[in-house]
């Protein structure tokens, strides 16, 4: 029997709309993450759910909370599911941290995944506290279906780590929408197939298409 992770991303946030670095920074929903993530709740209140856990960052953890609700639970934080900490960049958009900060700008470009920005993570760390949650839960959980509700950065690591994605290009080949939802299927903890991938189908037609969040390889792939 296979033990089922519903892997979520949190709702929208004033600062996720505004394209500004926000990982360690404990930021509310916005009044349309709130609905996102109420959406998602709906969806998933038929499904019997053993447990929802969640970063303890207020943005998932709300998340967390609206669809445990819907799903009669009461969500468990775990800190080795919050966002990937970047330092002294937190709260500055793009355009700002490349004028202020180019050199350590471009080689996150290059490998985010050991690199880090003065103060921060790289995606190397935020695996190595990432990976062995999901293991723990999986072991668990054994045979029954939970509910996480992590940030992007951190589930396109865990995802590039189960499927076998070089995660030094994370950022490009993986993308996550606000409130999406990712299934997968775990036979024991180290074999995980992916059933469904970034699905917004409770709140939107279709996920949105990718856009100058990206970094500078997509961009110019565009071209």
């Amino acid at each position: 029997m296979s033990t089922r992770i519903l892997l979520i991303r949190h709702g929208a946030t004033v600062l996720s709309a505004e394209d500004r670095f926000a990982g360690s920074t404990d930021v509310d929903l916005s009044d349309e993450g709130r609905r996102q993530a109420r959406c998602l709740g709906e969806r998933l209140a038929d499904q019997e759910l053993a447990a929802v856990y969640a970063s303890p960052l207020r943005r998932a953890y709300e998340t967390a909370t609206l669809v445990a609700t819907a799903c009669r639970r009461e969500p468990i934080a775990d800190s080795g599911l919050r966002e990937i900490d970047h330092g002294r960049w937190e709260g500055l958009t793009r355009a700002e941290v490349e004028a202020r900060f180019p050199e350590e700008y471009g080689a996150w470009e290059e490998d985010p995944y050991t690199f880090a920005p003065e103060g921060g993570e790289p995606g190397l760390a935020v695996m190595a506290r990432a990976l062995p949650v999901i293991r723990r839960i999986v072991l668990q959980h054994a045979g029954q279906t939970v509910a996480i509700v992590s940030h992007k950065a951190t589930i396109r690591l865990v995802l590039s780590s189960l499927l076998g994605i070089d995660a030094r290009g994370y950022r490009d080949r993986l993308d996550q929408a606000p409130a999406c939802l990712n299934i997968l299927e775990f036979k024991d903890v180290v074999r995980a197939r992916l059933m469904l991938y970034n699905d917004v189908s409770h709140y939107a037609a279709q996920p949105a298409r990718p856009g100058a969040k990206l970094s500078k390889w997509w961009d110019s792939s565009q071209e």
